[in-house]
């Protein structure tokens, strides 16, 4: 080989080198410092701290533990996973303005009324007329869930179910899930519409009922033998003088006749609230430790606060309760209106 072809022989190889010592320098550069990845430990929260807490189960392996009604209730069809419907419109049933139900009317009380003849007209009086609970009037007319303060005075607005609708009202139990759903029917056109889903607590298990549960299946009528129950006040239960509201909670609804498919008797059956317990300072609180989970003797139990809302709606027109294994199964009235 000749010099001058050596020459540019080593003056190509020197360039190629300093090009490529140039581009490793500056990836080097470039390329972020490498830093650990930092994992947060568990946080453990020392249960015995808190008042008024049942302690809970221990949850199943590959389970999450989830808070009981955070989460939408699914339905598994076709190997996939379907909400089930979720609604809140209670308060509906009592805004003396916008928003409201079809079927509920403002009004203004007047203590003389041409319906009324021969003396003024109470709260009662206006409760009977529309066939509208004196709870719920009070609800409305206290503008919050005051059921007691029934205090009325010329010119009050409140709201009743409005005498012109034909309305009847359905509550679909889902035992698998311990979830009830409350829907009025228009009888007259066919509609229903979903008011509220609510978590509720169900009878204990047991293999020998058709259920798996203390809880029937079944479609039942309620009944008019309701109740409200204050501390102190005592009945029989079991053959046993009890304060009733250590049982039964602040309010009682019986199931009355069976409608079909029912597994067991109504009687003795029905929907009521939490059991109240003493707290460690001796007061009565509600124990809510139930709810969601299979503790009760076959009743359906609500919280305190739905119970009562529930309670004050329905009581007067007539009520179906459909108790299924699965929301699927249901045969709700009607079709459905959003």
């Amino acid at each position: 080989m000749s010099l001058p072809r050596i020459i540019v022989v080593f003056t190509v190889v020197l360039f190629v080198g300093i090009g490529v010592a140039a581009l490793l320098k500056k990836d080097k550069k470039t390329s972020p410092p490498k830093t650990a990845v930092k994992t947060n430990a568990p946080i453990e929260i020392d249960l015995a701290k808190e008042t008024n807490v049942v302690k809970p189960m221990p949850p199943k392996p590959a389970q999450a533990v989830v808070k009981a009604d955070a989460a939408a209730p699914v339905l598994t069809v076709t190997g996939k996973e379907v909400e089930l419907p979720r609604s809140n419109r209670v308060e509906e049933f009592f805004n003396k303005t916008d928003p409201r139900l079809p079927i509920v009317e403002t009004i203004t009380y007047r203590s003389r009324v041409p319906w009324q003849k021969g003396r003024p007209a109470w709260l009662s009086d206006y409760a009977s007329y529309y066939s509208t609970s004196r709870h719920f009037i009070a609800r409305s007319l206290n503008g919050k869930p005051d059921y007691f303060k029934q205090d009325v005075a010329e010119g009050d607005r409140f709201n009743v179910l409005r005498k012109d609708k034909n309305i009847a009202f359905y509550l679909l139990i889902d035992i698998s899930r311990s979830r009830m759903w409350f829907y009025y029917i228009d009888q007259d056109t066919n509609q229903r519409v979903l008011v509220k889903d609510y978590m509720v607590g169900l009878g204990r298990e047991d293999s020998s009922k058709a259920s798996g549960l203390l809880t029937p299946l079944g479609k039942y009528t309620l009944g008019s033998k309701i109740a409200v129950y204050k501390p102190k006040m005592t009945g029989y239960h079991n053959g046993q003088k009890v304060e009733m509201i250590r049982v039964f909670g602040t309010r009682w609804i019986p199931f009355d006749q069976e409608l079909g498919g029912n597994t067991a008797p109504a009687k003795g059956l029905g929907i009521h609230g939490m059991p109240w317990k003493p707290n460690d300072k001796g007061d009565l609180v509600e124990e809510r430790g139930s709810l969601g989970k299979n503790l009760s003797d076959g009743c359906v139990r609500l919280a305190t606060n739905d119970i009562e809302e529930l309670f004050a709606i329905i009581i007067t027109k007539p009520t179906t309760v459909e108790l299924v294994k699965d929301f699927k199964l249901a045969q709700l009235p009607g079709h459905e209106k959003k």
